[in-house]
């Protein structure tokens, strides 16, 4: 900041310069002035790096309200979330859904039961048909198993 101290005293130095009638020049003083002037370039350098410091540290500074500014948000969407869970609409929604499941697993089973019940009276009915079949079985071999006797009979007699 030595250079803006230095600046501004050639500023005041001009300011305070006598004027040169008629004219808007004024009379100053060389060496003052060029001692002022060389003063402030040298400190330029040392100026520059200071303000360097001060951005580098504004940078770093904003970077770390970036990041605590996204926890923030983030922070405050898991909030409004949560509150979300628990208001009245997601309670009913939740019962709804609920009643919904409870009278698709009823009618689930009514089918069920429906489609057991007309499975077991086509077993019924096979199994009548086979208890018939089995009957006219059994009666076709006793039939076959007297005519044998009744052959084996004939052969006696002759």
């Amino acid at each position: 900041m030595e250079s803006v101290d230095r600046v501004l005293g050639a500023i005041s130095l001009v300011e305070e310069a006598r004027g040169v009638p008629l004219s808007a020049s004024c009379v100053v003083h060389r060496g003052e002035l060029l001692e002022l002037l060389d003063g402030a370039r040298n400190a330029f350098p040392q100026d520059f790096a200071i303000a360097q410091q001060i951005i580098d540290a504004r940078d770093q500074i904003l970077e770390e309200a970036q990041v605590s500014a996204d926890a923030l948000i983030a922070h405050g969407r898991e909030e409004v979330s949560r509150m979300i869970e628990q208001t009245e609409i997601v309670t009913a929604a939740r019962a709804e859904a609920k009643r919904i499941l409870l009278e698709v697993e009823a009618d689930a089973r009514g089918q069920r039961e429906e489609i057991e019940a007309y499975i077991d009276s086509r077993l019924a009915t096979l199994e009548v048909i086979l208890n018939k079949t089995l009957d006219v079985v059994q009666r076709g071999r006793d039939k076959l198993q007297g005519f044998e006797d009744k052959h084996v009979l004939s052969e006696l007699s002759e």
